[in-house]
Formats: C-alpha cells, structure tokens, sequence
C-alpha cells in the first residue's frame, strides 16, 4: 500500500536514482513516499528538499534521521492497522535503523557509520514480512544494488513533464535532436528541463526498450516452441 523510497541525504544522495525508484513504485500501484534520510548530518539540507521536490511530483517528501528519530511520525502516520508498507533503497542509507524506529523496537542490527565516508553498512541481507504491534505489516527488503524500469506506465507519470513537452514539439515524429520546432531542445536550452534529467529519461527508456525487446524474444521462442510440438503431435 505504501512504499518508502529512502535515500540518505549524506554522499549517497542522488536525484537520478531517485527518479528510478518513483518510476517502479508507480509502476506497482503502491503509494510512493520519499523519505530522505540522514537529515542531521545532511551537508546542505535546504538544497537537497529543493532539488527532490523538483522529481518527487506528486510523491510525499519527508525528511528523517532514523539515528535520532526526528521526522519518523510522519511515516507512522501513513501506517494503519490492515496496510502493508515496504522501505527500499540502496545499501546503507538506513532502512534497518528506520525499522527498528517503525516497529518501536530493536529488531535489526545496524550497521555503523564508516569512519572514513560517514556512509553506512550493509545490514539486511534477505526478505521478511514483519507485523507490527500497531497491525500494520512491513517488509524488510534488503538494500537494491540496480532498478531497471519495468513499464511505461511509471515512467509516464515520474517524467509528466518531460512527456508533456514532447506533445508540444511541432512534428508529430520529432526525434528531440535539433529538429525545428523542438519543445524539448527548447527547454533545455532555457534551462526550464534540466539536461542530467532529460539523460536519464533517455536511458530508462532504452532500458525499457532492450528489456520489452527481450520480453518480444522470449514470446515469440515460445510461440515457436508450441508450434514445433504441434506439428510433432500431429505426425505421430
């Protein structure tokens, strides 16, 4: 029912992952919320909500630190007896530390800051539905090395502007590479989509094109195959 999106907002911060997770979370149905946390030791705390508000959308944004608990009721007040929530992310951004806040209890170990990065550890290495006392279930999920987007639904509504301006350019066929009358190259150039933004709407949809070609591959081997033992059945 409701997904958590967390990164930390220490050197783990990165928009452009974030982009990836809002994509599959939208995808899933689920309710994405980002949570940033890490937010007492946030280098530049303002700069990083500005920069996530501009990608979130219409996703909930809150900013947390699992270490002293600031900002967890906020997460608690999505949580209802019946809803089942889940907290992914990459290794160390503090998913344990925000479960064991969640649940009220100590039920994870978690892993240090590393001295020399202030980044944290890997903890959480498989896959557990856990219920809380409040009735509501979670499950803890072990930290996600890669996102791939799975379909285009998600990446619609996490890229609306970017798709918005693409209905805007003059050619119906516009491949947004310098043709006349491009909304997008025009955008970029006045600085109203962001280029790093735009990059990686461009190789999530080619992601999503190899993964759809191999899905096509993989149907049509199939079809093959269920015709081969047709025409074998049909001999004998």
């Amino acid at each position: 029912d409701v997904l958590f999106l967390v990164t930390g907002l220490d050197r783990d911060f990165n928009v452009r992952r974030l982009e990836r997770y809002l994509a599959i979370a939208r995808e899933s149905g689920a309710r994405p919320v980002v949570v940033l946390n890490k937010a007492d030791i946030s280098p530049d705390l303002e700069a990083s909500l500005k920069a996530v508000d501009e990608v979130a959308g219409d996703a909930l944004v809150l900013h947390v630190s699992a270490k002293t608990g600031a900002g967890v009721d906020g997460m608690l007040e999505l949580l209802e007896p019946g809803k089942t929530a889940a907290l992914i992310g990459s290794s160390g951004v503090g998913k344990s530390a925000l479960t064991n806040r969640l649940l009220g209890y100590e039920l994870r170990a978690v892993g240090e800051l590393r001295a020399s990065d202030q980044k944290g550890q890997h903890t959480t290495v498989g896959r557990e539905l856990l219920r809380a006392p409040q009735g509501w279930l979670l499950m803890d999920l072990p930290g996600i090395r890669e996102v791939q987007p799975v379909a285009d639904d998600g990446m619609e509504e996490t890229f609306a502007d970017v798709e918005e301006l693409m209905t805007q350019c003059r050619f119906r066929d516009c491949r947004h590479g310098g043709e006349p009358g491009c909304a997008v190259q025009a955008a970029l150039d006045s600085g109203e989509l962001d280029r790093a933004r735009y990059a990686n709407y461009q190789r999530m949809q080619q992601e999503l094109e190899v993964l759809q070609n191999k899905m096509d591959a993989k149907k049509e081997m199939r079809r093959i195959h269920k015709e081969q033992r047709g025409a074998s059945r049909k001999k004998r």
